[in-house]
């Protein structure tokens, strides 16, 4: 009856064609707040390293400024789905961006370490918003252009985070650390505005409640992992702490498991997620954030060192500007993506991806000597790859569920991607900090973090290639 009522009321009932700017402008809106969004992981990466002097902490804490985004915004993301779907998509983003600016808020007005860990914090759920845009895209636009608007907004998470970094550089070089975070809250109060007058308010189809018990056990077990995967190294891998870290991670995961199995409204549907074309794209989600994120943290890095150890030898700047084109590649696949899902199946897109930054990052391991035009080329293939993988992933999980499951299905595959990019933060962390206390980094090590990105890239393609392709493609309807 509702759906029939919507129906009725819809523009193409009434024989009424929608303008192009009833599409274009929910479209750039919440485009603008998912870059927004994407802003908050790289923001402060240009002044990690200062950070010990500027707060006056030691590196230890201020370690947190980054890890506590990465785990506010992992634990968020798929409960702030399910959420979605029961109250409206828009009314949660607004309230996510609302939590955004009041962080920078707090950030910019602080110099304590742990007043920024909080301000932090609140920034980190506003990485919510992306799921619930590309969800709510379906509800506002026409079939034929999903596939194009859902690959835009999904690369927001890259596209973002390429096109921050040398702009956090710029204002790091030229002004106060802290007008980073006031610049921060200026984009998000301009994004709820820009949410609040062209998006369309959702339908609302309250069939259920949230399960505030599985929400906590998500948290919980989303918590320890992460926790394991960014401090594991640093607390050691066999001390106490780890030991009941994991198994708190472990037992929470069975009994979370066997409990949302008897729930009629669980905030992650578990039997939806062992379908095979959703399990391996989130499985494939793993590989994608992490070779993602392995260009984040190894580029730079690699650019910035000596040329006499076999580095770039850039400036923070010239290396950010050197990364940044990726961002762009990222933009232009995805906006390509959607003629491409007409032609291809999505799963043959993201097979497509994986193995473009599988050759990328091989090409990088065996050629030995690297040199700064190779890094770009590489970096382009990554952001090639990103764009297409990244526009096929939610496509492949919208074909597969329930339309009011969307919200919470897309929270859980862009939690995969975090997991991915966590992993890839810690491991190549871990690789590099062997050498790094003589303040340059072997070459050697680049090498293996090269092998290890396309390790990843490869086991990717080999999920995609085992979602089921029995049944021929269902397009969105």
């Amino acid at each position: 009856m509702i759906q029939s009522e919507a129906a009725e009321r819809s523009p193409l009932a009434r024989g009424v064609r929608p303008s192009p700017p009833s599409q274009v402008a929910p479209l750039a809106a919440l485009a603008l707040a998912g870059l927004c969004t994407s802003f908050m992981h790289t923001l402060v990466i240009p002044i990690q390293n200062d950070l010990p002097a500027l707060l006056h902490a030691p590196r230890s804490d201020t370690a947190w400024v980054l890890t506590i985004t990465l785990l506010v915004s992992a634990v968020s993301t798929p409960i702030a789905g399910r959420l979605g779907d029961l109250y409206g998509k828009r009314r949660v983003m607004s309230i996510l961006l609302l939590l955004l600016v009041a962080g920078s808020v707090v950030a910019a007005m602080t110099s304590s370490v742990w007043v920024l860990v909080f301000g932090r914090g609140l920034q980190g759920a506003g990485v919510g918003v992306i799921p619930l845009s590309i969800s709510l895209l379906r509800d506002i636009l026409p079939v034929k252009q999903l596939g194009s608007a859902v690959g835009l907004i999904s690369a927001t998470l890259g596209v973002g985070g390429a096109v921050a970094l040398p702009l956090s550089a710029l204002v790091v070089q030229y002004a106060e650390w802290h007008l980073l975070f006031w610049m921060a809250a200026a984009l998000g109060l301009c994004c709820i505005a820009a949410l609040w007058r062209f998006v369309p308010r959702d339908e609302v189809q309250r069939s259920g409640r949230l399960d505030i018990v599985g929400a906590f056990v998500l948290s919980t077990v989303i918590t320890t992992v992460l926790l394991l995967i960014s401090h594991g190294d640093q607390w050691g891998w066999t001390s106490p702490f780890t030991i009941i870290c994991a198994a708190i991670a472990a037992i929470s995961a069975l009994m979370g498991g066997w409990y949302e199995l008897r729930r009629t409204d669980p905030v992650v549907d578990l039997r939806v997620s062992a379908k095979r074309p959703v399990l391996f794209t989130n499985l494939a989600s793993l590989g994608l954030g992490f070779t993602m994120f392995a260009a984040s943290v190894m580029f730079p890095q690699f650019l910035q060192q000596p040329l006499e150890v076999g580095g770039g030898g850039l400036s923070l700047m010239s290396s950010s500007l050197v990364v940044m084109p990726s961002g762009l590649a990222m933009l232009a696949m995805s906006l390509a993506a959607g003629r491409l899902e007409r032609i291809l199946r999505p799963q043959t897109l993201l097979i497509a991806a994986a193995l473009t930054m599988t050759v990328g990052y091989s090409t990088l391991w065996l050629l030995g000597s690297v040199q700064v035009w190779q890094i770009l080329v590489v970096n382009l293939l990554v952001g090639l790859g990103i764009g297409i993988g990244f526009a096929a992933m939610p496509l492949l999980i919208m074909n597969s569920v329930p339309v009011k499951q969307s919200g919470a299905a897309n929270g859980l595959n862009t939690l995969m991607r975090s997991l991915g990019t966590a992993s890839a933060s810690a491991v190549i962390a871990a690789l590099l900090a062997t050498s790094a206390s003589r303040g340059e980094i072997d070459k050697d090590l680049f090498q293996r973090g090269f092998m290890i990105a396309a390790v990843a890239g490869c086991a990717s393609a080999i999920c995609a290639a085992w979602i089921s392709s029995s049944r021929p493609h269902k397009r969105l309807s």
